[in-house]
């Protein structure tokens, strides 16, 4: 009885996404009961003298037993222009009349039964000239498993996968030029923290970047494939940077603590590797910490000093890639985001530094329909380029490439569609840029080598770098208006850092510059903290708001940290006794390296208490050498007994306060004049007193004698002292200065 009411409660609320009980899940009938997975297809672009291989497994996603499955390999029809491509690619059931008919043959694999639920691996072999491949041109290819079942005893095609045959025998006379970024970028790992040895050892936020440094790893991957690819370098400095803090003495926060960091030799080795290959190769160096240029556009440049810092993030690039690389990079590009531009993106751009702008053709629409895709550059105004690269050969690797199937599709239909391009005007010779995603995955990076191997032979594509790129003669009727604001992605807009992000670099970077002014040795603190607040404006923490916010915070708290090691020691109340006197105050610096050009100013409420007969503030200037403590003393002059709230507080030489004040008490006890008077009174008469106690003893003693008495008088013993001894006790509480 207890418990019926709770299963009553269980049964009326359902699980959240449980299917109705009333109604069962609907497995896949007809031409989706089989799923086929491609998962090679080699070569990806035959000759005629090649024997095609489609490996792959097929699996019954049905509820029945399939008999007499068979496997076949279909190619055709020929497909005209680019977007036939895209509508092959999206049909996944088998249309009679459209897809044509199987190889047949010995070229088939056959399985007596294929069970619901269970898996068979399949290779297709088949010499090329048995494929019936006629003109040059871009084939449709399926693989289709055919088969009966227990409610339809007849033979019928259960599955069908697509996929694309791009058929270039010889070489054509004239090719598209291909520009193929290959981006070297990462999330930022290193803090604005340093060590205070000579080296300034850096401290790191995790060891995480040594995993995709080392082999296997994202970024070991790039290197050693790119290595051997006509592919343009697009490369963020930081990465560089971080990987050469990495190849020294580093530390990694652990905890509360730090712990000493180990994976030099993996950063040595792939630092050794990209030198190795930016030899020869051409090196785009985007803005130090590659910063999120639309974020910028459009909330953070309102916030004063932060296209200051897009400038120095601009200059610092090539510096930073010469050093490491020893090569020289252009750092007149810039990316957005997934190359969405609009005008408010191109004007910071340009701001920077760059005269080219990489966008991207979904972003920069074309204003009239044209037979064929138009050239990268497009002059946009005041001498600017916008290179646009192509949105469907860009973004065919953004998916999951760990994959088989799926990495196998992507390589042969970027190479479709780089053939369907080419012939879209055979005789206009045009450039296109291929921006993949920013920083590929590790089977990404692998999809893209084997689209571009696939290329390799130069049939129909020859590279192109993407300085010659942007240099390329314009076609007039490509659109070159550059979207307005309104026009930007939702989606996108939605990722951008806040407003606030960059109030925050603002209040840090002001800290910095006041702190910055008082150090003898203020480039092992600058050059940190630079490259710290370029990193909290990076691309990459779009959709991670929250790590962006705490590396942020690391950053503003750390240098409050280090501000705060130079200060005022707490004083304690004074006393002063007399007209003048001096107030020491101590200002302490913990810091390994020395401050200068401080000033202590002390302030008085109340004009008994005055410096240097001057009024109620003084200024001394400070000079301390680090690690140590400097006692600065004021003069100062009383006019009267009383108290007053002193007030010290350093500022440095501009005026800008710094640090935290601190007050105290100073008691004035001045002895006055009528106080003078009656305490010399007091002495006079005490002279005097003497003076007639001894005329009076002398009397005294000659009347003795003349009496004749020889004795001596009895004399009375010395009187008690009319004081105490000195107490040996402490003084009161408060420092007490005399002069």
């Amino acid at each position: 009885m207890l418990g019926a009411p709770l299963l009553a409660g269980l049964l009326a609320v359902p699980a959240t996404g449980a299917a109705p009980t009333t109604e069962p899940s609907k497995a896949p009938t007809g031409s989706r009961t089989v799923d086929v997975s491609l998962n090679t297809l080699a070569p990806s672009v035959p000759s005629e003298d090649d024997t095609l291989t489609v490996s792959g497994t097929v699996t019954n996603r049905g509820k029945e037993t399939i008999s007499s499955a068979e496997v076949d390999l279909r190619v055709g029809p020929q497909l005209t222009g680019r977007g036939e491509v895209d509508d092959a690619a999206k049909r996944s059931a088998y249309v009679p009349g459209v897809d044509p008919a199987a190889v047949g043959g010995k070229y088939t694999v056959k399985f007596p039964k294929l069970a619901r639920g269970i898996s068979q691996d399949f290779t297709l072999t088949v010499p090329v000239d048995k494929l019936g491949l006629d003109d040059p041109g871009v084939y449709q290819l399926g693989v289709s498993v055919s088969g009966r079942t227990p409610s339809v005893p007849y033979e019928q095609v259960l599955g069908i996968e697509r996929s694309f045959l791009p058929w270039q025998p010889e070489a054509s006379d004239k090719r598209t030029k291909l520009t193929f970024l290959w981006p070297l970028i990462a999330s930022p790992h290193v803090t604005a923290e340093t060590r205070s040895d000579e080296q300034q050892t850096p401290v790191f936020t995790d060891d995480d970047l040594a995993k995709e440094l080392a082999p296997g790893g994202r970024l070991e991957q790039m290197v050693a494939l790119g290595s051997r690819l006509p592919v343009t370098w697009v490369i963020d400095p930081d990465l560089l940077a971080s990987v050469a803090a990495m190849a020294g003495k580093y530390e990694v926060e652990s905890g509360d603590t730090t712990v000493p960091g180990r994976n030099q030799t993996v950063a040595k080795q792939w630092l050794t590797a990209l030198e190795k290959v930016a030899e020869d190769g051409k090196v785009i160096a985007l803005p130090f910490a590659d910063p999120d240029l639309a974020s910028i556009a459009h909330r953070g440049k309102a916030v004063s000093g932060t296209l200051s810092h897009l400038q120095k993030a601009s200059t610092v690039a090539a510096t930073t890639v010469e050093t490491i690389l020893h090569v020289k990079p252009s750092t007149d590009f810039a990316w957005p985001v997934n190359g969405a531009v609009d005008s408010s993106i191109v004007d910071v751009a340009t701001s920077a530094g760059a005269h080219n702008v990489i966008a991207r053709s979904d972003s920069f629409r074309e204003t009239a329909a044209l037979p064929y895709t138009p050239s990268a550059a497009r002059p946009i105004g005041g001498g600017t380029t916008a290179v646009v690269a192509d949105a469907r050969l860009s973004t065919l690797f953004d998916g999951d490439m760990s994959r088989a199937g799926a990495s196998t599709l992507a390589v042969q239909r970027f190479l479709a569609q780089t053939l369907a391009l080419t012939e879209q005007a055979p005789d206009n010779e045009r450039s296109i840029v291929v921006a993949p995603p920013r920083m590929p995955t590790a089977a990404q990076a692998q999809t893209m080598a084997r689209a571009l191997e696939g290329l390799s032979g130069n049939r129909w594509t020859q590279p192109l770098d993407l300085v010659d790129a942007a240099e390329v003669k314009p076609d007039p009727r490509a659109t070159t208006k550059v979207p307005p604001a309104s026009a930007y992605s939702k989606k996108l807009r939605a990722q951008e850092l806040p407003t606030q992000a960059f109030q925050d670099i603002r209040t840090t970077q002001g800290s910095l510059d006041s702190f910055e002014t008082i150090l003898t040795q203020p480039e092992r603190v600058v050059t940190p903290f630079g490259n710290a607040v370029n990193r909290s404006m990076s691309t990459s923490w779009r959709g991670r708001s929250l790590e962006a916010q705490q590396y942020r915070d690391a950053v503003r708290d750390y240098l409050q940290s280090l501000t705060s090691e130079v200060q005022l020691i707490e004083k304690s109340d004074v006393t002063l006794s007399g007209r003048s006197a001096t107030i020491p105050v101590t200002v302490q610096n913990k810091l390994v390296q020395g401050v200068d050009r401080l000033v202590l100013q002390l302030t008085s409420d109340n004009l008994r208490l005055k410096f240097n007969d001057d009024g109620t503030t003084a200024r001394l200037p400070v000079s301390i050498a680090g690690g140590h403590s400097q006692s600065v003393k004021f003069d100062t002059a009383t006019s009267a007994n009383g108290r007053a709230q002193v007030t010290a507080r350093l500022f440095t030489e501009d005026g800008t306060p710094y640090g935290k004040e601190m007050t105290f008490t100073v008691k004035v006890s001045e002895v006055t004049p009528t106080v003078l008077l009656v305490i010399a009174g007091g002495l006079l008469l005490l002279v005097l007193a003497g003076i007639r106690m001894y005329t009076h003893r002398k009397r005294a003693v000659a009347s003795d004698t003349a009496d004749g008495n020889g004795d001596e008088p009895e004399q009375p013993s010395d009187p008690a002292p009319d004081t105490g001894p000195e107490s040996g006790a402490p003084s009161g509480t408060g420092e007490k200065v005399d002069r």
